[in-house]
């Protein structure tokens, strides 16, 4: 292990801003350099003590994290390689076994060096492109046949300018191509482009030392979990601030990815949700306030400047323009209504329907559960009517019962968690006494005082629903029940957050710390991994983007010792019939069919490495993919004795008449919450209808539900 001597770092950082002014000639002037002070110095150094003797995982701070660092700093920062050069990355090598020393001796200059040279970088490879756009001597040809590289992993770094230059050129070219293919023409789009730019321009030459702080923080939390992170007392005071305004969101959860602005996961009940456009994984690249404000241009943009954009008055409009993942050229605008996700929107709902297997109708009833909720305030001061997830749950199933139902199905999908208590208290009304989560923390010591410890009250035929962005809560009640072998699981490997953050102090701000993980009563984590269906369902969601498996340094999937627990049926014993009739019927049905053919072309485009930038070729492949789209609808709607489209133009604006009508008074009038439960539109809720079906059917068969025994047998596992 080297010692860093801060004489090494003065000349080593004139010397890397000189080089910067030398590689670009005639560029924009050299920034400012920031410097760290000392209570920066300070806290750097609390940080690092809290990571290493608070964060669930445990790492020696040593020469390896050193060079881990500096990986995940160098990736942070530029992920695409394209401002950096290979020259710089041989110049901060001296860095790779330093960053362990520097921090505990509360140096940042090896971060500070780095990130005022990729600031620089950035800085004058803006001015660049802007230089570009501005010539009248600049000319693409959109008929040369040349393809962009799309995929990070594939690039190295630049051996020369000359080699970056010719990227920028790529890219540049792709930028406006796209622009073309959403409609606008050459001039419009360097008009954008000159604004998308000159903005990013800005906030670089506005950024100061807590972004360069920030920055490098995060860059050491990252390599713990995703979940751990750096909060600046200006980050936190932006946050209350936010919370504290009288402006209305669109109920999802965004993150920056890159240079776009992602969409992780959609609030349940939210005006989001309920338009129903805007899907996990979309890339949000321009907002627009009402339906003829001018679309801002937000790629590059800080999330909490997107945001701002996109939150405002309560029945206002506000219009996103998106990127569906996996498609580049494929733009849609999406209109969303802001409002605020109301509690008794986010309330548990029950429907009850009817299917049949040939012989006999069953009477189903579906609990759709969005978030396990709880108002903490109401349930501390003792008020009986707190709003409660169980409460509500309880009392439709005593309506569902009266209802004389065959059998429940609780869905969980999209449903991303909430109190730790009331998933447990939840899984209270379906098994008998017993653990439901384990809990072990950074000390190893566990936790199982998280128990059921009431008769339950619902004990026919259960189904859990699940999907990927069914997290953290929804997976520790989806897991038990599975475990117990109280019920079946079906749908979608789930997101597989099995981890519990708190907030530490430190010198200045706060750190998001990963203390603890979840675990089942079998011993299999959720983390990583989440809960497997018993039967899986389709889903157009891409697992390897979105979930936690998704993030690097994610804490792995392992097990402890199993709690020993009583288990009601071997569900096992069922499942290949179970799978054979419901693939029998998958294999014929107009509505799985269509959602199979579109998994399939989307992974096809997820599969693409690069991209034509060729004019002709991209509106040939445009045409090709409006087409496919139009004749699998029109399959999917002869299939189920439907009226096909007349045309290509009758399917894209199929229901946008009925959209357009809706004025922005009636929109913004408060109305009763709408039920969210409809199997007619919904082929996977009415297949998990027939699912369970099958399970009652053979379950009663089997004798199974009709002879129960009052409490669970011993598992012999």
């Amino acid at each position: 292990m080297r010692k860093t001597a801060l004489s090494l770092c003065l000349p080593l950082s004139v010397f890397m801003v000189s080089t910067a002014l030398s590689l670009f000639p005639g560029s924009a002037q050299a920034l400012q350099e920031l410097s760290y002070n000392k209570d920066q110095s300070k806290t750097a150094q609390d940080i690092l003590e809290t990571l290493n003797s608070q964060h669930y995982r445990r790492q020696n701070i040593d020469d390896s994290l050193s060079q881990r660092l500096f990986d995940e700093y160098l990736d942070r920062l530029d992920p695409y390689k394209a401002y950096f050069q290979a020259q710089d990355i041989a110049l901060f090598s001296e860095y790779k076994r330093q960053f362990d020393d520097q921090l505990r001796a509360g140096s940042l200059d090896a971060g500070y060096d780095i990130f005022n040279l990729f600031r620089q970088r950035l800085s004058d490879r803006t001015q660049w492109i802007l230089d570009q756009l501005n010539s009248e001597e600049y000319k693409v040809d959109f008929g040369k046949d040349e393809e962009l590289n799309l995929d990070p992993d594939l690039r190295r770094w630049a051996q020369s300018k000359a080699d970056l230059d010719e990227f920028w050129r790529k890219r540049l070219k792709s930028d406006l191509l796209n622009l073309k293919l959403a409609d606008k023409n050459l001039d419009e789009a360097k008009k954008t482009l000159k604004r998308r730019y000159g903005n990013l321009l800005k906030r670089v030459e506005q950024q100061d030392t807590h972004d360069a702080f920030e920055a490098y923080m995060n860059a050491l939390g990252a390599l713990y979990d995703p979940h751990t992170n750096y909060l600046s007392p200006r980050t936190m005071e932006n946050f209350n601030i936010n919370m504290s305004l009288s402006l209305e969101g669109i109920g999802a959860v965004l993150q920056t990815e890159d240079e776009y602005t992602k969409v992780v996961r959609i609030v349940s009940a939210g005006p989001a949700d309920k338009q129903g456009d805007l899907k996990p994984s979309d890339r949000i690249v321009a907002v627009g306030q009402g339906r003829e404000g001018e679309m801002v241009d937000v790629i590059g943009w800080r999330l909490d400047e997107v945001v701002q954009l996109i939150r405002g008055k309560k029945g206002s409009l506000v219009r996103l323009q998106v990127l569906p993942d996996g498609d580049d050229s494929a733009y849609k605008i999406v209109e969303i209504r802001r409002n605020k996700v109301k509690l008794e929107e986010q309330a548990a709902q029950s429907h009850v329907f009817e299917v049949s297997d040939g012989d006999k109708l069953y009477k189903l009833g579906v609990i759709d559960l969005p978030a396990f909720y709880l108002d903490f305030s109401a349930y501390r001061r003792g008020d009986p009517n707190f709003k409660s997830t169980t409460k509500d749950v309880l009392r439709l199933l005593n309506e569902l019962k009266m209802a004389k139902v065959d059998g429940i199905i609780l869905d969980l999908r999209n449903n991303g968690g909430g109190s730790l208590e009331e998933a447990t208290w939840l899984t209270d009304l379906f098994i008998h006494s017993g653990t439901v989560v384990q809990i072990r923390r950074a000390n190893q010591s566990i936790s199982r005082t998280h128990r059921s410890r009431r008769p339950p009250v619902y004990q026919g035929p259960l189904m859990v629903l699940t999907n990927r962005l069914s997290a953290s809560a929804s997976e520790i009640f989806a897991g038990a029940i599975q475990d117990y072998g109280r019920g079946l699981v079906v749908g979608t490997q789930t997101f597989g957050k099995g981890s519990v953050q708190s907030l530490s102090p430190v010198h200045q701000g706060r750190l998001k710390i990963t203390e603890s993980k979840f675990y089942r009563v079998s011993g299999d984590s959720t983390q990583h991994r989440g809960v497997l269906p018993d039967i899986a369902l389709p889903t157009l969601v891409d697992v390897e983007e979105v979930g936690e498996s998704a993030y690097d340094n994610a804490l792995a999937w392992d097990t402890i010792h199993r709690v020993p627990h009583g288990t009601y049926d071997n569900i096992a014993d069922i499942k290949p019939a179970l799978k054979k009739l419901h693939q029998d019927r998958v294999d014929k049905d107009p509505d799985f069919i269509h959602l199979l053919s579109q998994l399939d072309i989307i992974e096809k485009q997820r599969e693409k490495k690069f991209v034509s930038l060729n004019e002709d070729t991209r509106r040939a492949e445009k045409k090709a993919r409006e087409e496919q789209a139009f004749a699998l609808e029109n399959k999917r709607r002869t299939g189920k004795g439907m009226e096909p489209f007349a045309d290509i133009e009758a399917y894209k604006n199929d229901g946008k008449e009925e959209e357009e009508n809706e004025s922005e008074e009636t929109a913004a009038q408060t109305q009763e919450p709408e039920s969210r439960i409809n199997p007619d539109k919904d082929p996977l809720l009415m297949e998990s209808g027939y699912i369970m079906a099958d399970f009652i059917r053979l379950q009663s068969e089997r004798g199974q539900y009709a002879k129960r025994p009052q409490s669970p047998k011993v598992s012999k596992r």
